[in-house]
């Protein structure tokens, strides 16, 4: 099982990183040991001071696919969930400068929080996905699917090109703008349509 990660999918973000709008999707991945399930409590790391949340739909995979075709995409998902991305934005950001790679600020273990339950996209408009982020009783992020640069059967088929897809790999869709620091005692809580999916305490 493998996370394929897409940054910069909301022009929004991509403009509060001070970063370019991508024309293709932004692939970047994370190991199995960094998923943090069943709404388990997230302890900030002892090697960053600035870790950030950032909210994202979360595709979960259910057949094996190699070159899919964007029309033929829909038959590889069935189920649509939220995740949290956590990333060290200050190791980040150095790594950055210094035009290292990154996967230290994004991969380590538990940065990847998924939903303990998905929903079937049946019930779902995908070209319509309302999800929020609240911290602390405030919401703090505020996306919605029709505002992807590259829509999720456009992700399915890309990564495709790349990687062979298999039943259980995840697709964190990227995250709009609003992301910010997490600090000990806050509490996260993510919304699909309105229906409560994650709830996480950080320590």
């Amino acid at each position: 099982m493998k996370i394929i990660c897409i940054g910069r999918n909301y022009a929004d973000h991509a403009n509060e990183m001070h970063s370019t709008v991508p024309t293709e999707p932004v692939i970047f991945m994370k190991p199995d040991t960094a998923l943090l399930r069943n709404n388990d409590d997230f302890y900030i790391p002892e090697f960053s001071k600035e870790i950030h949340y950032e909210l994202e739909i979360v595709v979960r995979i259910d057949k094996v696919g190699k070159y899919i075709a964007k029309e033929f995409s829909h038959r590889y998902y069935n189920e649509i969930g939220l995740g949290i991305d956590f990333t060290a934005r200050d190791l980040q950001k150095e790594f950055k400068e210094k035009g290292l790679p990154w996967e230290k600020a994004k991969s380590f273990d538990h940065s990847a929080a998924i939903s303990p339950s998905f929903i079937n996209k049946k019930n779902l408009d995908l070209q319509n996905i309302d999800f929020q982020l609240v911290k602390n009783r405030k919401i703090v992020q505020k996306g919605n699917s029709k505002n992807m640069l590259f829509s999720i059967d456009e992700i399915i088929s890309y990564v495709s090109k790349f990687f062979t897809l298999k039943i259980g790999d995840l697709i964190f869709t990227g995250t709009p703008a609003g992301v910010g620091k997490i600090n000990e005692g806050d509490r996260l809580e993510a919304f699909l349509n309105q229906q409560k999916l994650l709830d996480i305490n950080i320590k």
